[in-house]
């Protein structure tokens, strides 16, 4: 379990600031080394004229902090050799600690990110593609998690960086892309996807998001949202298995609450699988065959046969392969 505590957001510093960051630290330790080899320059011996100038400072130090050491400058007094003991080697040290420490991160973030890319994919399978974080989007993953896929992975294709980083923030992985490309949808493993959630701001984009995923995926469910009931048709050519109508489904339920707040409530009710009622879709069980909708424990509100939906009081008796939407309580 975590530990209460305070959790700092993670560094966003770009890589051409971080380079210059320690570009500068590098110079700063060139001029330090010069500086302190300056202040004792009369213990210094200089191979070419005996004497050390500012320029033979720098130069000094340079060669020293890149242990290349041509040795045509060396310290001879005490004094200077203790200073380069005590100061001089660790400035040495931390020199080629910056540098090397610069290739070694560029290094290995850019094969451990790889590493982890090429794992993710090996493993993405039976996952959720949602394409649109907006507020559908975020519903339909909370009401995925609350009810049939609770332990489901998200992938989220969103053409906003910032839409795709609140999303990652979230605990889902994301893809910043214009969702209408293959290329795009691959990346976030549609053809290996469980299921696609389309939540798209425009019915247009809909429709072409809706096309491109069945291309890539001819089995999987795909629930798309629309705003104009026009569209749907539409939408189910392209391949969508549900479409849901946003601006009439908000107005049913508005009329449905005028007439009868405790049957909207209801409805509210079955719509948020937290808690209260919720609506399962199963397998008829196997000593199930055979019996009717009113000998079933739960309520039966209809079966999936043969992939046509009957309601419950045209089912008869249960049969063989049949799937049941059935109301339950969470307990």
């Amino acid at each position: 379990m975590d530990q209460d505590g305070v959790r700092l957001p993670p560094s966003r510093i770009g890589p051409v600031a971080t380079m210059g960051r320690r570009l500068a630290l590098a110079l700063a330790t060139v001029a330090a080394m010069s500086v302190t080899v300056l202040l004792d320059r009369d213990g210094y011996r200089d191979g070419h004229d005996g004497s050390v100038s500012v320029l033979d400072a720098v130069y000094y130090a340079g060669v020293s902090l890149s242990t290349t050491g041509y040795g045509d400058i060396v310290p001879v007094s005490d004094p200077a050799r203790l200073v380069n003991v005590v100061v001089i080697m660790p400035l040495r040290v931390f020199f080629l600690a910056l540098l090397v420490g610069t290739t070694f991160e560029v290094l290995t973030q850019r094969t451990r990110q790889q590493w982890k890319l090429n794992r993710w994919r090996s493993r993405l399978h039976g996952h959720t593609v949602v394409v649109g974080y907006g507020i559908k989007g975020r519903a339909a993953i909370q009401a995925l998690r609350e009810g049939a896929a609770p332990g489901d992975r998200f992938v989220v294709i969103d053409a906003s960086a910032a839409t795709a980083r609140e999303a990652i923030e979230d605990g889902h992985a994301a893809v910043i892309g214009d969702a209408t490309r293959s290329m795009i949808l691959a990346q976030a493993g549609v053809g290996s996807a469980a299921r696609v959630v389309v939540a798209a701001d425009r019915d247009d984009t809909a429709a072409l998001v809706t096309l491109s995923v069945r291309q890539l995926n001819a089995d999987a469910p795909i629930a798309v949202a629309v705003r104009a009931s026009e569209n749907v048709p539409l939408l189910r050519r392209s391949g969508a298995t549900t479409v849901i109508t946003s601006s009439d489904a908000a107005g049913r339920l508005l009329g449905l609450s005028a007439q009868s707040p405790a049957a909207s409530d209801v409805i509210g009710d079955l719509l948020v699988q937290g808690h209260g009622l919720h609506l399962v879709d199963r397998q008829v069980a196997e000593h199930e065959v055979g019996l009717s909708p009113a000998q079933c424990g739960d309520v039966v509100l209809a079966v999936v046969r043969d992939e046509v939906l009957i309601r419950f009081d045209r089912i008869g008796v249960f049969a063989a392969g049949d799937r049941l939407i059935q109301v339950r309580t969470r307990s």
